[in-house]
Formats: C-alpha cells, structure tokens, sequence
C-alpha cells in the first residue's frame, strides 16, 4: 500500500478512537476508555512509523538525484511542452519544488535532473 494512502488510513482510525475516549470518558466508562487510551498508543506509535519510513523514501531519493551529473532550472517553454522534452533526454527526472522531495532538497524553481547534458 502507498505509504500516504496508509498514513490518512491511520489519522483517520486515529480520530475515530479520540472520538471514542472522549465518549467514554463522558459517560465515565472506564474500561472502554482503557481500551482506547491503548489503542490511541498503538496507532500513534505506527503513526510514527509510517512517517519516518516516507522520510527515509524521500531521502533517498533527494541522494540519488544529487548524484546525477547534470542539473538545471527548465524554462517556462520546457515545462509547457515536458512530454517532448523527457523524450529527447533519456533518464531526465523533473522536480517541483512543493514536492516533498523538491522542499527537501531546498530547490527553488522546476528543476530537471539528467545523466547527460541536456
């Protein structure tokens, strides 16, 4: 499963067993309250979990673009007609920089990433 699909799956189980305690907590039934206060920490920990796995992904990704030879800001044309250029360049990867990926590695404009000059 897509690690952002699983993580809102989880936010959302998340709310709903908040929404829960809260019931409990209101009618003062404790052990329900129990139940949910363990549950609460179990899907806070997977929580957790899940987003330092998406970091690590995005890591990962940012090196091995970094590592790719050539780098450099596309223009407005470029960008309008992408499709043409990713097939005149072999192995070109675009970034945005409201990506995830693109705020990680600081860019400031739609930069494209290639083996070779391009």
């Amino acid at each position: 499963m897509n690690l952002n699909k699983e993580l809102q799956q989880l936010n959302n189980r998340l709310d709903r067993l908040r929404r829960k305690l809260s019931a409990a907590i209101s009618r003062n039934d404790d052990a329900i309250a129990d139940e949910a206060r363990k549950e609460i920490e179990a899907h806070v920990k997977r929580i957790n979990a899940v987003k330092s796995q998406r970091e690590r992904q995005v890591f990962k990704k940012t090196s091995d673009l970094s590592s790719l030879k050539f780098k450099r800001a596309l223009t407005k044309a470029e960008q309008a007609d992408l499709g043409k250029l990713k097939k005149s360049v072999k192995g070109l990867v675009v970034v945005h920089p409201l990506t995830a990926l693109g705020r990680q590695m600081g860019l400031k404009e739609v930069t494209g990433f290639a083996p070779k000059a391009f």
